[in-house]
């Protein structure tokens, strides 16, 4: 397999909020690397030696655990070290390693802005794969104009896994995917909005984006902390089925 092309993101500042909650935080990041496409059924097939039917569109019916594995795997083809340790159900991110990795929460939503400050970086017509384009799957990557960074996609076509839980005291294990699929309308498609699912949950419009980057902390990077999870663990009514609500 080709190397997976990646775009050096600076370091900088981005505000995460979480509209159940009414959090707003401001995030510092350290630089960091994000591919400059979502993961491709080609790339995904190279991976784990199968053959992709479409090989330019982004692979889907990926859970958040298979999602973990891609980037371990991804780190093997390339000798670097795995970025995440695995027992059963049981994650740990290992924050200095050189690996691929989801993207925390903070290092998407800064990625996917690059410098915007709006719900979009651009006309979604012309960026983005949405409900207006009458899709019944995803499109091939590429096919839009890319945000400042010279990422592609990261609005539309299909949402992508993040590291971060989606709210632990309310949703318990759930992770984050943001950025949209092509059968949501502009409401959902927008940089701030936040849904989340369980980690074997996979649907046919959520797929991934291999980050890469090491960090110096042990148990925090990037917005990303294990002591403010054990902290929110508690769940404080019945979790969801699926999706989290619109808004």
């Amino acid at each position: 397999m080709n190397d997976i092309e990646t775009v050096r993101i600076p370091a900088g500042r981005v505000v995460l909020h979480d509209a159940r909650r009414k959090i707003r935080r401001a995030v510092d990041l350290e630089p960091f690397e994000i591919a400059r496409f979502a993961l491709t059924q080609a790339e995904l097939g190279e991976l784990l030696g199968e053959t992709a039917e479409h090989p330019r569109r982004p692979a889907t019916d990926i859970s958040w655990l298979r999602a973990i594995r891609v980037c371990n795997a991804a780190s093997e083809w390339e000798g670097l070290d795995p970025a995440y340790g695995v027992d059963g159900d049981e994650v740990t991110w290992h924050v200095d390693a050189d690996g691929y990795r989801l993207p925390t929460e903070a290092e998407w939503e800064y990625a996917c802005r690059a410098g915007s400050t709006g719900a979009h970086y651009g006309p979604l017509s012309e960026i983005a794969w949405t409900a207006a384009d009458g899709l019944s799957a995803p499109h091939d990557v590429g096919g839009r104009h890319p945000n400042l960074f010279g990422l592609f996609d990261t609005l539309g076509n299909v949402w992508e896994w993040c590291w971060d839980h989606l709210d632990p005291a309310r949703y318990g294990g759930y992770r984050v995917f943001r950025g949209g699929g092509f059968a949501d309308d502009a409401h959902s498609v927008r940089a701030g909005t936040r849904r989340g699912g369980g980690p074997r949950m996979h649907h046919d419009d959520v797929g991934m984006r291999l980050a890469r980057g090491g960090f110096d902390a042990v148990d925090a990077a990037q917005g990303w902390s294990a002591r403010a999870d054990a902290e929110q663990s508690e769940p404080d009514g019945p979790l969801p089925s699926g999706w989290t609500p619109r808004r």
